[in-house]
């Protein structure tokens, strides 16, 4: 039963952002930002509780910078030809989870179950990012076929 309605809330979130694609890029840049602040201030200053080295935090907060202004300027510049776009960042994003999940393994013995925590929260969120992405791509470039 709760599949269905997290099925219906998502069908509907891709539909509305398949309208509005620009608010993806919204979404997608404020998340970047979040991420960043998360890793670059608070798991910094908290890294005896998290244990990730500090230069790799450093590191994923310059990716996710990165990925703030690319979903920035898309926001802010594009006006059409959405798809490339939002699939560009839906690839990158997904990479970043990849790379996030393996920097996981190779320093497991060292990062702490709050940090193994925020990490996995931190892919799951971004991956269901991802598929709504991937998605409203996709369902762009149906609607344009049909238009032709």
């Amino acid at each position: 039963m709760l599949y269905f309605k997290v099925n219906k809330i998502v069908r509907r979130i891709i539909n509305q952002l398949t309208d509005k694609p620009r608010v993806l890029f919204l979404i997608d840049g404020l998340g970047a930002l979040l991420t960043a602040f998360f890793l670059f201030v608070v798991l910094r200053n908290f890294n005896d509780y998290v244990g990730m080295p500090i230069w790799i935090l450093n590191s994923l907060s310059l990716i996710a910078v990165c990925f703030c202004v690319y979903s920035a300027a898309c926001f802010f510049f594009l006006k059409q030809h959405w798809t490339p776009f939002i699939i560009g960042i839906g690839m990158a994003n997904l990479l970043y989870c990849v790379l996030t999940f393996g920097i996981l393994i190779i320093h497991f013995p060292i990062i702490s179950i709050a940090g193994i925590a925020y990490f996995l929260v931190e892919i799951v969120l971004i991956c269901g990012l991802v598929y709504i992405e991937l998605k409203v791509a996709k369902t762009i470039r149906k609607k344009k076929m049909e238009l032709c």
